[in-house]
């Protein structure tokens, strides 16, 4: 056999790969500068095609796959064949006497599929080149040696449910490492191994397709399907690789929902609030995701007073809730319908509905303690103002629903009537004042009354009871503000100096309108004229207000249109002054009111000056006159003992000295010894000036003189007495002294 094989290859070669000989085309003398034979040539010495060698082939010796030759080579021994590139020397030899190529092992097509060489033929002696280098091709042979993979598998696809037959699921392909140009060895046909009769594949393109209709994802979601891809075009003693294809159902909305059960039954107590949970309830529907979502509604309008039922986050739960306040003793139970609906419906399965379901729904509703409840939600009351204490206001009323029913018990909260301007009766809840209210002070009082079971203080409700203080003609009218305003001098009759607004506190409606009046009269300085608005102008009457100093004080009467009528009086300050041409203010001071009689500002000065100087004259006059009458009443002592006033410490009462019965004046006979006086005491450093009653006098016994000696240091007495001696001896001869005031 592999003899055979090898002559087949020498054949193969010897026809394919040697040399011939052709007509000279031109002369080639060897290398160039080098001497030798010219050799002609008739036609081109070598003619090459491609070498083969098969693949994988490993005999016991080198295999012959070829041999070149040169018609110069006549067999003389002197050609010397050289064999150079991919692969020379190693995977390929080359006899270099008779130019057989040979390949030293097996080669896989896979790994290289072809190598590139260069044959030359040369001189043996002098290795000068018998023929142009030239270049040929050894190409590996094919054989079925790779089987088919698939590099993409495992597959995983997904197809969705009750899908037609044919639908394409996915496309498998297959590579085959053999040359695809040469025989069969990597043609492919693809086939299922396992995975019928769901799903097929196409033999040449690798399309897995179903094959059944009507799958349902809910029955099997999930299949394994084995291909399988053979060469040699599926023939036996190909070469076959298999993968496998997970294909998944997806889920299409073509299952309506469906309750478990046809009744479901739940309680609730009846305290339970607006939003309170009641229970749950779920419709079956093994579809998925967004095929699965649902509605729940209530289909009997006695339910859907009392209950609502909404769907839960995950769109699958109704929640039925309490949807406002129950009441045991009213209804103890209700019943109704629910139902769910998929909230989204593909039209192409509509033929497998409808997409809804209906249960029956029953809620008992249980007795539970409740706090009392109030007639009204809120209570709106009203009372005039400066009522009595004890007047009625109104009355709240609450009661027990429970049964049996338990007395009740009414109370203020303190925090809501911090000044106690109120009571509540706690039998029956009716409210009084305590105090008497003012509206002005304080419009609505807002008051929160508590209502507790007797029998139980902790079931107990509140309410907001809202009284108006409602409003009564009890405050006078008066000025909106301090009216201070100037008019000038220069003013003409009938000028509005100022509007003024009247004010009153009662409220708006209650006959509250003010009335505004003036002084009335020829003489009156200025005019008020109400605006029968809250408001009066002050004007300048026909004939002006006389220039004075002091600002006018301009009394005004206001009184209200209530029952009864209430009244006051106010002041209006307006001053005259000197204005501008422009009409702005330029002096208020008392010489704008003197400036008609035309004394400027320099006189007006000089004329304080002369006051000032006139004053301070007459208080240096009278200090010279009061230490002219000191001296004259000491010497007056001295001379009259019958009249003493002396001094002593602060607070302390004068010693005064009577004169003698007999005496009928202040005067003495001449040369008449005087009588003894009593000598006064030594002046206290804080002895002040006191009055004397001159007692016993004929001509002043009514009189009260004034005590001009001031405090002096010791001994200063003496010295005024020897002074008054020295005197009245130089007067002697005067028939008396008097006493100068």
């Amino acid at each position: 056999m592999w003899g055979l094989v090898r002559l087949l290859l020498a054949w193969l070669g010897g026809w394919g790969c040697m040399g011939r000989l052709a007509a000279p085309a031109r002369a080639w003398t060897g290398s160039r500068g080098s001497p030798g034979p010219v050799l002609l040539r008739n036609r081109r010495s070598w003619v090459w095609n491609q070498f083969f060698v098969i693949e994988e082939y490993a005999g016991p010796e080198p295999v012959l796959i070829g041999k070149l030759h040169s018609d110069v080579d006549r067999g003389e021994g002197r050609t010397k064949y050289l064999l150079t590139g991919e692969g020379a020397g190693t995977v390929f030899v080359i006899d270099e006497a008779t130019g057989n190529i040979h390949v030293t092992k097996s080669l896989d097509r896979e790994e290289k599929a072809q190598y590139v060489l260069l044959a030359q033929a040369v001189d043996r002696a002098s290795n000068r080149p018998l023929e142009p280098p030239s270049e040929f091709i050894i190409k590996v042979q094919d054989i079925n040696d790779n089987p088919p993979i698939f590099p993409l598998g495992p597959y995983h696809a997904t197809v969705p449910e009750m899908s037609n037959v044919g639908t394409s699921v996915i496309q498998v392909t297959a590579h085959d490492a053999d040359d695809p140009s040469y025989g069969n060895s990597a043609k492919l046909v693809y086939t299922v191994l396992d995975g019928l009769p769901f799903f097929s594949v196409d033999p040449q393109t690798g399309v897995v397709r179903t094959a059944i209709p009507n799958m349902d994802r809910e029955t099997q979601e999930e299949f394994l399907v084995v291909i399988q891809a053979k060469d040699m075009g599926g023939h036996m003693g190909g070469l076959s690789g298999s993968t496998t294809v997970t294909v998944t159902l997806s889920d299409v909305n073509d299952n309506p929902p469906k309750f478990p059960q046809s009744l479901y039954q739940f309680s609730v107590v009846e305290t339970a609030g607006p939003g309170t949970l009641v229970g749950r309830l779920r419709a079956q529907d093994p579809d998925l995701g967004d095929n699965a979502l649902m509605a729940y509604s209530i289909l009997d309008g006695e339910g859907a007073e009392a209950f609502s039922i909404s769907t839960d986050s995950q769109g699958r739960d109704g929640l039925l809730t309490v949807r406002k306040p129950l009441d045991f003793e009213t209804r103890r139970s209700y019943s109704f319908r629910v139902e769910a609906t998929n909230t989204l419906i593909d039209p192409a399965y509509l033929r497998r509905g409808p997409f809804k379901d209906v249960a029956s729904v029953r809620v008992a509703v249980q007795d539970a303690p409740e706090p009392p409840a109030f007639t009204q939600a809120a209570y709106h009351l009203a009372v005039p103002e400066n009522k009595a204490p004890g007047t009625l206001v109104g009355q709240v009323s609450a009661a027990d629903l429970d049964s049996p029913a338990s007395p009740i018990r009414y109370s203020i909260l303190p925090h809501s009537d911090p000044e106690r301007c109120f009571s509540i009766e706690p039998e029956d809840g009716t409210i009084r004042t305590v105090v008497p209210l003012d509206r002005e002070a304080r419009v609505w009082h807002n008051l929160t009354v508590l209502a507790t079971e007797l029998d139980s203080s902790a079931q107990a409700s509140r309410v907001q009871v809202d009284i108006q203080i409602l409003d009564e003609n009890d405050n006078a009218p008066q000025l909106a503000e301090p009216y201070d305003t100037f008019v000038c001098d220069s003013a003409a009759p009938g000028q509005l100096i100022e509007v003024i607004r009247a004010l009153d506190r009662d409220e708006v409606g209650n006959s509250s309108r003010v009335s505004l009046q003036g002084p009335l009269g020829p003489d009156a300085n200025f005019t008020v004229r109400d605006n029968r608005d809250g408001s009066a102008s002050l004007l300048l009457p026909s004939r002006p207000a006389p220039p004075r100093q002091a600002p006018y004080l301009v009394p005004i009467a206001l009184w209200d249109w209530g029952q009864p009528a209430l009244s006051s009086t106010a002041t209006v300050t307006v001053s005259v002054c000197r204005c501008r041409p422009d009409g702005s203010v330029a002096s208020c001071r008392p010489e704008a009111q003197l400036s008609p009689a035309g004394l400027s500002t320099g006189a007006l000065l000089a004329i304080i000056t002369c006051v000032g100087t006139l004053l301070a004259l007459v208080v240096l006059f009278a200090a010279l006159r009061r230490q002219k009458q000191e001296a004259l009443m000491v010497l007056e002592e001295e001379d009259n003992p019958g009249l003493s006033c002396l001094y002593r410490p602060a607070r302390m009462v004068p010693s005064i000295t009577w004169p003698h019965p007999g005496s009928t004046g202040l005067q003495q006979r001449e040369g008449a010894s005087p009588p003894p006086r009593a000598r006064a005491p030594a002046p206290h450093p804080a002895a002040s000036l006191e009055l004397c009653p001159a007692v016993g006098l004929p001509w002043a016994s009514q009189l009260w003189a004034l005590s001009c000696v001031l405090p002096r240091p010791q001994g200063e007495g003496r010295g005024r007495k020897g002074k008054g001696e020295a005197a009245g001896e130089g007067e002697k001869g005067r028939k008396g002294r008097g006493l100068h005031l």
